[in-house]
């Protein structure tokens, strides 16, 4: 197995944002680590999805650039199973032409944003920038422990309901029938929670009430 970036070892601690590049070619990687770095980013490279997913803790921030076809768990596997964990890692996908329709189903699965070959290096730099932006914003907000329970103290009884039954991962329609309401009135409260919570997605409304849980 090729080893992953020295980077890892020895910047596991630190607080700085990285870009995780994941990609089984290794001229795309080192090409991407050299270009990165050029512009001041720390940037770890994984030549599969399963070696980043075994080094990767939560808390580390940054974004991940992902590859959407690799040998073994592919970058859609690896992006479900960042999302089994919630994850809030922001994901930029690396597509080729054939790809477009896999990417637009990553995009809906909570990636950030997909970049199609061949691309300019600074479209790349420009759309890391907003996912290091996103990622920065959604951390300050789950360590706003406060904030999320004043937050959660704003649902009604029936949102709260609600919102328990989605963190347990609970579909729309299974919700509607444990709570006997049409899957439309469940659909209206899940949007209330997700906008009273100023949660950006599904996981990040995870994340913040396993936040507060863990206290």
């Amino acid at each position: 197995m090729m080893l992953r970036d020295s980077a890892m070892r020895s910047n596991s601690n630190s607080t700085r944002p990285t870009i995780f590049v994941v990609d089984d070619d290794a001229a795309v990687r080192d090409a991407l680590k050299l270009l990165l770095r050029s512009v001041g980013q720390a940037v770890e490279t994984f030549a599969s999805a399963q070696e980043f997913l075994d080094a990767y803790g939560e808390d580390r921030a940054g974004c991940l650039v992902l590859d959407i076809r690799m040998p073994g768990m592919s970058g859609l596997e690896l992006q479900q199973k960042l999302n089994e964990r919630h994850s809030i890692l922001p994901i930029i996908f690396i597509t080729g032409h054939g790809d477009v329709p896999m990417a637009v189903e990553a995009m809906q699965a909570g990636a950030v944003d997909f970049i199609q070959k061949p691309f300019r290096d600074q479209d790349l730099i420009d759309r890391i920038n907003q996912a290091l932006e996103k990622d920065s914003h959604n951390r300050a907000a789950l360590g706003e422990r406060n904030d999320i329970r004043r937050r959660l103290e704003t649902l009604t009884p029936r949102e709260r309901e609600v919102l328990d039954l989605v963190v347990h991962g609970k579909a729309n329609k299974v919700i509607a029938g444990d709570l006997k309401l049409s899957q439309r009135t469940v659909e209206i409260h899940r949007a209330r929670v997700m906008e009273k919570m100023h949660a950006s997605s599904l996981a990040h409304l995870v994340r913040m009430v396993l936040e507060v849980q863990q206290i």
